[in-house]
């Protein structure tokens, strides 16, 4: 058997009843394998997914009145479902949130501002839930709602995360050296209590051929002058905390971590911005490709797996 295109090859033209031409061995495995001939002509009807929402933005530091906590990460789901041919599925990639702006230098106590929260991230019916922001140094010092929490300033509560997508932040450290609480992960809880307050853990996905953590939680803000370090973003992209000086960690695009939280003595320190989502989508190869997609994702093939990974919105139709 020769590949179409030889010298005595015939343009393969199939349908459900007929497929004349001249078919490599390759087709005939791949038939074998979806139990219908010429099997790469037909639509897949499942997809597995990996949908992860923009995590939130850390607290913004006070001016001597207490570090600020963490943002918690934006909520990851992932699993297998059915979908259609010839039907266009919209694709929404969420953004981080923003840090929180700090305190004016110039009023001991004065508080700095809780963290935004991320954006949702969907694909059909599959809706991340975004992360919750940081709680501010002082008087905004509670940390939001989202897919996972956002860890408390140093002496307030964290938020609670989504169940089955996330996990709450962790509570600030009321005694010195006053850290901010953690931002919760998609794999475990942001530290409370605690110098240093690290952000919660994010999870493993494989869906893109590479072992990669999605949705780590800001590490909480400390004051090094005053014996704190700052807490570490948690795997999966989380910002790490500020200290003395310096301003809370950035969360990594594209993964759904939560930025990290400012510090607690300068006045001087915003909030880490939260990272934003991603939408990644794979079903075996010997399927069709899409016949349409927007948003430009990335088409990738590995280990027999047809990808398509979307860092922005978009759609595709299978």
């Amino acid at each position: 058997m020769r590949k179409n295109g030889s010298i005595i090859g015939s343009n393969r033209v199939p349908s459900i009843t007929a497929a004349p031409g001249v078919w490599d061995i390759s087709d005939v495995y791949i038939s074998e394998d979806v139990n219908s001939w010429p099997g790469h002509v037909y639509v897949t009807s499942s997809v597995t997914y990996l949908v992860v929402a923009g995590g939130g933005g850390g607290g913004g530091s006070g001016y001597f009145s207490g570090a600020s906590g963490g943002g918690g990460a934006g909520g990851l789901l992932t699993g297998t479902i059915s979908v259609s041919g010839g039907v266009s599925y919209t694709v929404t990639v969420g953004g981080g949130g923003a840090g929180g702006i700090c305190a004016p230098a110039t009023v001991t106590g004065s508080g700095g501002n809780t963290g935004s929260n991320g954006n949702n991230s969907v694909f059909y019916s599959i809706t991340s839930i975004a992360g919750g922001g940081g709680g501010g140094g002082y008087v905004n010092g509670t940390g939001q709602t989202g897919g996972s929490g956002g860890g408390g300033n140093y002496n307030e509560t964290y938020g609670s995360g989504t169940s089955g997508q996330g996990n709450p932040g962790g509570a600030g450290q009321g005694v010195a050296p006053y850290c901010g609480g953690g931002g919760g992960g998609a794999g475990g809880a942001g530290t409370s209590n605690a110098n240093p307050a690290p952000g919660g853990v994010g999870l493993i996905s494989s869906i893109t051929g590479t072992s990669t953590y999605y949705a780590g939680g800001g590490g909480g803000g400390t004051s090094t002058a005053g014996g704190g370090t700052p807490g570490s973003g948690g795997s999966g992209g989380g910002g790490a905390g500020g200290s003395s000086g310096t301003v809370g960690g950035d969360a990594t695009s594209y993964t759904g971590g939560g930025g990290g939280g400012g510090d607690y003595t300068s006045g001087t320190t915003n909030g880490g911005a939260g990272g934003s989502g991603i939408v990644v989508l794979s079903y075996p190869s010997y399927f069709r490709a899409a016949t349409s997609t927007t948003g430009s994702p990335t088409v990738t093939t590995v280990s027999g797996n047809r990808i398509y990974t979307f860092t922005g919105t978009g759609s595709i139709t299978f």
